[in-house]
């Protein structure tokens, strides 16, 4: 950890910078199926770890006088492009927005495969918590995973950070959520794991609010009872889309779209 944690560096020859991980992200999302697309989609409530030096409470004094918060870090998780040459970098890439089909430049898009592997995303504070004279931050909206390493943190200005009117490429509009349902068995099972403490009702909106998103792959969405599997906590939760009919429907016969918590299964028992 202390190469990560050594101070910045820049290597002429290679064209690089080497940066200090001053922290690391803890979400109950821990695989990269079922992440929001962006910041701020869910309200989903998480936690940044200091790691030494950076955790001095002193860092952090004045920071709960701004609502939101820049985060820059690291993509961790991505993988070769080329698995020969092992490079990582893509001149173009294919946007869900776009469906998963049309190809536009990387820096036209905030794709995980880029030169530096860092995102960048605003998010909510909700609380600096000191414990044992160690910082740590309460965030809500991130769309990064458990395990993510912090670069910065820098505080949201609003009259800088605020571009009105600013245009916004294919990605003008926020995506529509759609609607989900609760499967009679997966319902039992939810609320089997909430009287055993394992769950809250929170969580089960946030499950809900996750899936509404859609993380399926964009050239899927089309597929209807094709089973997927989202990872939340030690839960994997199976959904699909399906054609459902509601009690208000039922006169006219008809039917909509709706992804569909099929069934909760606990893959990891922890005590």
């Amino acid at each position: 950890m202390s190469s990560l944690l050594s101070s910045q560096v820049f290597n002429e020859s290679s064209n690089s910078i080497s940066v200090p991980i001053i922290g690391i992200h803890h979400s109950p999302l821990t695989q990269k199926f079922g992440i929001p697309r962006q910041p701020n989609l869910v309200n989903l409530p998480t936690k940044i770890e200091m790691y030494a030096p950076y955790n001095d409470p002193l860092a952090f004094e004045g920071i709960e006088d701004f609502s939101h918060l820049w985060i820059s870090w690291q993509f961790h998780q991505n993988k070769p492009v080329n698995n020969k040459s092992k490079k990582s970098f893509r001149s173009q890439v294919r946007p869900p927005r776009l469906g998963g089909n049309d190809k536009v430049g990387v820096f036209a898009t905030r794709s995980m495969y880029r030169p530096s592997g860092l995102g960048l995303s605003v998010v909510k504070l909700d609380k600096l918590e000191v414990i044992d004279n160690k910082a740590w931050l309460k965030i809500i909206g991130a769309d990064f995973i458990d395990g993510t390493p912090i670069i910065d943190i820098k505080p949201y200005i609003a009259y800088s950070d605020t571009i009105e009117r600013a245009k916004s490429g294919f990605a003008q509009d926020k995506p529509k959520s759609r609607n989900v349902h609760i499967s009679p068995q997966a319902d039992n099972e939810l609320s089997q794991y909430i009287s055993a403490g394992r769950l809250s009702t929170e969580d089960v909106s946030y499950i809900c609010q996750l899936i509404a998103q859609d993380p399926r792959p964009a050239y899927r969405q089309q597929e209807l009872g094709t089973e997927f599997v989202m990872r939340y906590a030690q839960f994997d939760i199976y959904f699909s889309m399906q054609m459902i009919q509601d009690d208000d429907r039922v006169i006219n016969d008809k039917t909509h779209e709706a992804l569909v918590i099929t069934k909760v299964v606990l893959w990891l028992d922890v005590v």
